[in-house]
């Protein structure tokens, strides 16, 4: 009976933490599956568009040919100042320049390079180096985004759940250990001593080996007469309760018999657990009471990390670079000033954007929180200030 029970017992531990863990890894593999399709439609509608020449980018041409020859004309012994005109001349003739006339489409909206765009749409992140040009493909972006963005913020939620679960846990276990470090060095040899004595004999009294029934208790009166009446009163009340905990354990035995019996129970109850395991997306996040400074601390450390290794897939970043551009990407601004050159590095630091979004994100609901307790707070002293003050009139 052993051996045939732990198997059981393995199969049950293992469909538990499957269903635990199912509602998470659905919504990551549904945006693992929504970003690869987003990849394989843009590459199709703007990997394959044709390169048509435009009027404007032949006038572009035309400027460029008639400044080039203009200056070499001019060139004369001032060199400094000829050198002055063209910079100022070119820079306002590449103001006007469109960079999707230097753009191959077939190299920009490869399969890669769509998927990193397909990321930077439902992040939020929107570099600007790369964006859909044709009519179809900014049609398409637009609806892409606006099924993608909720689930990204889904995703970002749920596994902010986790990650404040972590942290807070994390911390508590912390200040436990702190308190429990204090008082060791507060607490005396005697007075340990004594409380420790006074906890064994409290618990002494709480344990009850045997719960007696009604009957048995109102026998055994007679031998407790003597006794003060609160201590008589506490012993009745203990052995009351083990007495009704007793009755209740049979009847959660008998409705696992019931269920292991009858499979459909057993099914109905775990699809109910995994339903409320959908609705408790967030919970976790709201609960969340940990110092903002220790968030910042995190913050700074998870960019930090990260600016370390980022100069050495980009030559053209140093850690400064680095800090800024990772900062502006976690954070979704996205001014697209600092540039990548192998956009496929990014994909596999998505990982990395995900879990620091969640960290930004947490960092933000609770920068958010501590914000209105202060606006409370101050918009309550201006109501006292603005209260008339009561006057007393003489009897």
């Amino acid at each position: 009976m052993a051996t045939t029970s732990q198997p059981l017992r393995g199969k049950t531990t293992c469909k538990k933490i499957f269903w635990a863990v199912f509602p998470h890894g659905c919504f990551i593999l549904s945006l693992v599956i929504y970003a690869f399709l987003g990849a394989l439609m843009f590459s199709h509608i703007e990997g394959t568009r044709e390169v048509t020449v435009s009027e404007e980018y032949r006038t572009f041409l035309q400027n460029l040919t008639c400044l080039a020859r203009k200056l070499s004309d001019s060139w004369s012994d001032n060199v400094t100042e000829n050198e002055k005109m063209f910079k100022n001349d070119i820079r306002q003739l590449f103001n006007t320049a469109d960079p999707v006339w230097f753009i191959n489409p077939e190299d920009r909206w490869s399969f890669f390079g769509s998927l990193f765009f397909c990321c930077t749409v439902f992040t939020t992140v929107g570099y600007g180096n790369t964006y859909p040009v044709t009519r179809i493909g900014k049609y398409l972006c637009m609806l892409y985004a606006l099924f993608g963005i909720p689930l990204m913020f889904l995703v970002l939620t749920d596994m902010g759940d986790i990650l404040a679960t972590v942290l807070s846990k994390s911390y508590n276990e912390f200040r436990e250990l702190q308190s429990k470090i204090l008082a060791s060095k507060l607490c005396s040899g005697s007075t340990c001593s004594k409380r420790n004595e006074l906890k064994s004999r409290a618990q002494s009294k709480i344990v009850i080996n045997e719960p007696l029934t009604i009957m048995e208790l109102l026998r055994s009166q007679s031998g407790m007469k003597q006794r003060p009446v609160k201590y008589r009163n506490v012993e009745l009340f203990e052995m009351l309760i083990a007495r009704e905990n007793e009755n209740t354990q049979p009847a959660r035995s008998k409705s696992m018999e019931r269920w292991s019996s009858c499979p459909e129970l057993a099914r109905e109850k775990t699809v109910s657990r995994v339903i409320e395991n959908f609705d408790k997306i967030g919970k976790e996040l709201e609960k969340l009471d940990v110092p903002i400074v220790l968030m910042v601390l995190v913050i700074f450390v998870y960019i930090s990390c990260a600016a370390a290794v980022l100069p050495n897939w980009e030559k053209n970043m140093d850690f400064q670079e680095a800090f800024y551009f990772c900062f502006i990407t976690l954070t979704t601004i996205g001014f697209g000033d600092t540039k990548l050159e192998h956009p496929k590095f990014f994909l596999f630091f998505s990982l990395y954007i995900m879990i620091g979004m969640e960290i930004v994100f947490i960092a933000f609901k609770l920068g958010q929180d501590r914000l209105i307790v202060l606006y409370k707070k101050v918009i309550s002293f201006c109501a006292e200030k603005n209260l008339p003050s009561k006057k007393i009139y003489p009897k």
